[in-house]
């Protein structure tokens, strides 16, 4: 009989592997399993690293915070069945937030699709169960298909919205010959950017020329034309907002930064007041306004990669479908050549300032503790808690775009200890912390061990509120008596040391700075657990 080497030495999952690391993956983030092996076989040999998290959702979200530091897609690698649904709420949050990402999993064999016989890991239709929630996903039936999949995905987060994808590899072709030349397995060339339509640039220019009010708004699609964006605010000399997932298009110092503050009702009513409103890459979606919709008052110009979005939420007077930053170099080339003076923005920005304080007064001085304390090139990875969404996310000064990661349309808990892991193994030029709510902590807490095992600098920032402080206070304000809200809490600093991290309890307002600086500094896995003075449901 053949040496097993000779069998699996080219197999289809190999093909998989080499075409993807011929885009430059060097990452892959899953859990080996019974299925998925041939997936894992060549990780090692292509020098691509394989992080084992201890569940799916955390291999989603890690390859995700992988992503947004390296501008390639994150790799999910999981087993069939059970691996697979762990994964959904990644790949949702990746597809709601428009997020490159790869999924790869076995699949039963073929001819055996809804055979219900009891296989391990038996799934009924694991193809449209992920395309349910994802932008595509596909159960190929040869390598040279599997193959074309990888490529076809590339070719999607090049051209179109960034979204997740499912390739379902059937066992019995993941494990047999690739039969896939190697160059079929070679990066495809990048096409051109596209530029937008000609005349519709012309006619956005000629509004934004004109406009004595113009706003901007960068969203997540702006991500990669931030030169551009700058640019175009300083020749228009307009303020541009943000949204969360735009955080950073403009270097937050600017003079014409307001912000990711989108959320509050003095910045929008900036954006509505406008003669023109530039709105680039982005939806205008609820979640990120936190009211139903932006209602402008001027002409709109829209850009965005996917022309589905040019009316959505807001009809644009001047839609133009584009690469932000193509899109962006062609409208300065026709906006006038001299920069106008700014904007004077003291009392907007006042405004917006008195209403974060307003909003959640503890939670903004708590934010600023935290900020203040932070190396100005932090990558912070934030989560669906309150200090994140109501104060950190406001408070934060980014220079650059992915400076904080965060779900702000899915909203998931659970994703910020992962991302933070997926943005320390992309990258070890900048520090990297979890800001994070002890509810959110308690969804990947497994996480610890995770980034012990691959010796990441990694520092986790709890603060303790008790549990779900804000679903009590929805409960509160139903007029129901608080249930299911008020949680037992762990040692947290105990637990951290459990794992092989370094754990720190902060009962003093003054301490907190120092400690998480001292954490930062001293490298490795820290955890700073900071109780806030809410009910804990501690019991003793």
């Amino acid at each position: 009989m053949p040496d097993s080497e000779e069998i699996y030495a080219d197999t289809a999952g190999r093909a998989v592997l080499e075409t993807i690391r011929a885009y430059g993956v060097t990452a892959i983030f899953g859990i080996p399993g019974t299925h998925n092996l041939e997936l894992y076989r060549p990780l090692a040999d292509l020098g691509i690293r394989a992080v084992t998290n201890r569940h799916e959702q955390g291999s989603g979200y890690g390859a995700d915070g992988w992503a947004q530091q390296t501008g390639l897609p994150g790799v999910v690698i999981t087993t069939s069945g059970p691996g697979l649904q762990n994964a959904m709420s990644a790949i949702g949050t990746a597809f709601c937030e428009s997020r490159p990402l790869i999924v790869l999993s076995p699949g039963v064999p073929l001819g055996a699709e809804f055979a219900d016989v009891g296989t391990l890991h038996e799934t009924k239709d694991a193809t449209s169960m992920v395309g349910a929630i994802a932008e595509w996903s596909r159960r190929v039936r040869s390598g040279a298909e599997a193959v074309e999949a990888v490529h076809d995905a590339f070719t999607l987060f090049r051209t179109g919205r960034p979204r997740p994808v499912h390739i379902e590899i059937p066992l019995d072709v993941l494990e047999a010959p690739a039969r896939v030349p190697l160059a079929d397995r070679s990066a495809r060339p990048a096409p051109d950017r596209a530029a937008g339509d000609p005349s519709s640039v012309a006619e956005a220019a000629r509004l934004l020329s004109s406009a004595r009010r113009p706003v901007i708004v960068a969203g997540g699609g702006a991500t990669d034309a931030a030169h551009e964006v700058t640019a175009i605010a300083e020749r228009l000399g307009a303020p541009v907002l943000t949204t969360l997932n735009g955080k950073g298009v403009v270097d937050e110092r600017h003079p014409l930064s307001l912000g990711s503050n989108l959320r509050l009702a003095a910045a929008r009513a900036m954006a509505e007041d406008a003669d023109v409103l530039l709105v680039i890459g982005s939806k205008l979606g609820e979640a990120e306004l936190w009211a139903p919709r932006l209602e402008a008052r001027g002409s709109v110009v829209r850009i965005d990669i996917s022309p589905a979005q040019l009316d959505k939420n807001l009809a644009a007077t001047v839609g133009i479908t584009g690469d932000a930053a193509a899109v962006g170099d062609a409208l300065l080339a026709l906006l006038p050549a001299e920069p106008r003076t700014p904007r004077e923005l003291a009392a907007e920005r006042a405004a917006i300032d008195a209403e974060t304080r307003a909003t959640a007064p503890d939670a903004v001085a708590l934010a600023e503790m935290i900020a203040e304390a932070l190396p100005v090139d932090t990558i912070v990875a934030g989560d669906s808690s309150q200090i994140v969404y109501l104060a950190l996310g406001s408070v934060l000064r980014s220079q650059h775009p992915h400076s904080l990661l965060y779900t702000p349309t899915y909203a998931t808990l659970g994703y910020g200890l992962p991302a933070a892991i997926g943005a320390r193994v992309a990258q070890a030029e900048h520090p990297v912390v979890t800001v994070i709510g002890d509810g959110a902590l308690m969804f990947c807490v497994n996480e610890l061990v995770t980034a012990v095992e691959q010796r990441l600098d990694v520092t986790i920032i709890c603060v303790d509120n008790g549990g779900y402080a804000e679903i009590r206070q929805n409960e509160v304000d139903r007029g129901m008596a608080p249930i299911g809200v008020d949680l037992v809490q762990p040692d947290w600093a105990a637990l951290a040391t459990a794992f092989g991290a370094t754990g720190r309890r902060v009962d003093r307002t003054e301490d907190i700075a120092h400690s998480i600086r001292e954490a930062i500094a001293d490298g490795g896995v820290q955890l700073v657990h900071i109780p806030t003075g809410a009910p804990t449901g501690r019991q003793d």
